[in-house]
């Protein structure tokens, strides 16, 4: 089976259009949201108008709540504690509702160009770089779209 690309984006510092243009220059298909709360003070990004501009320019949306990063990884990523949110992050990754999650975006992703999304800007620091090497035993191959 042919390795497949897993993208990634964040949308620290960009808006709507600039995003959409970004998605559609790679050729994204579903754009799937790993945020715990799909919620934005920056215009366009809360999840039913992401979802509804997304639509709009033909590209579909699914939310993956369960794989976002809970309360407590959150904390320390704002705390800069790296170490700690990875290992909160990799223990959530063990729940049943985040393995399930996973199962179902690897098979999403499989069958049509997917892009993780996060605010986030630089993937090294953000979770969902690490559900994307998570993937790679799905033969998926994880890339960053921006950042």
């Amino acid at each position: 089976m042919p390795h497949a690309t897993l993208y990634t984006i964040g949308y620290q510092g960009l808006d709507i259009q600039t995003f959409i243009t970004a998605l559609q220059a790679a050729g994204i298909q579903l754009l799937a949201d790993v945020r715990a709360v799909a919620r934005s003070r920056k215009p366009g990004f809360a999840k039913t108008a992401l979802a509804r501009h997304l639509a709009e320019a033909g590209i579909a949306y699914q939310d993956f709540a369960a794989l976002g990063t809970p309360q407590a990884g959150r904390a320390a990523a704002k705390h800069h504690d790296r170490a700690a949110f990875a290992a909160i992050y990799e223990a959530h990754l063990q729940t049943p509702a985040a393995q399930a999650a996973l199962a179902d975006l690897a098979k999403a992703a499989q069958a049509q160009v997917t892009c993780l999304l996060c605010f986030e800007r630089d993937p090294t620091v953000c979770h969902r770089t690490m559900i994307a090497q998570r993937l790679e035993q799905s033969d998926l191959r994880p890339a960053t779209l921006y950042g």
